[in-house]
């Protein structure tokens, strides 16, 4: 009789039993079973799956052939609900998300900005 690892028979890559140990050493609750152990890993191998796709993409983009942490940044701040789950988490060496503020923006000659302003409240 073969032996397989927890891991593998749930089908996951990352280690259920490590996660089991992290479960039951931060008290979350008094009893943890496998079931929590193996869902949380698979919530967590998923999570990885994704920031790592869409950080390939960034890098592709930027036509780069390796991944750096200035293309996971970008990879989670384009992403809505990657941005929301990861809002106060600061990547070390990723610099910032680009972004120009609409009064930095020069206005067309020959209009002043007053005049920019009024046309810009009557749109829609």
């Amino acid at each position: 009789m073969l032996r397989r690892t927890k891991s593998a028979r749930s089908g996951l890559i990352y280690p259920v039993p490590r996660i089991q140990k992290s479960l039951i050493k931060g008290k979350y609750a008094k009893r943890c079973g496998y079931g929590s152990a193996i869902f949380l890993t698979a919530v967590l191998e998923y999570l990885s799956c994704e920031i790592l796709e869409l950080s390939k993409n960034a890098a592709v983009c930027c036509n780069r052939k390796t991944i750096s942490p200035r293309h996971i940044l970008l990879a989670i701040r384009n992403d809505e609900e990657l941005n929301k789950l990861l809002g106060g988490v600061v990547i070390s060496m990723s610099g910032v998300v680009p972004h120009i503020h609409k009064e930095l923006v020069p206005t067309k000659p020959g209009k002043t900005s007053q005049e920019n302003n009024y046309a810009m409240s009557q749109e829609y």
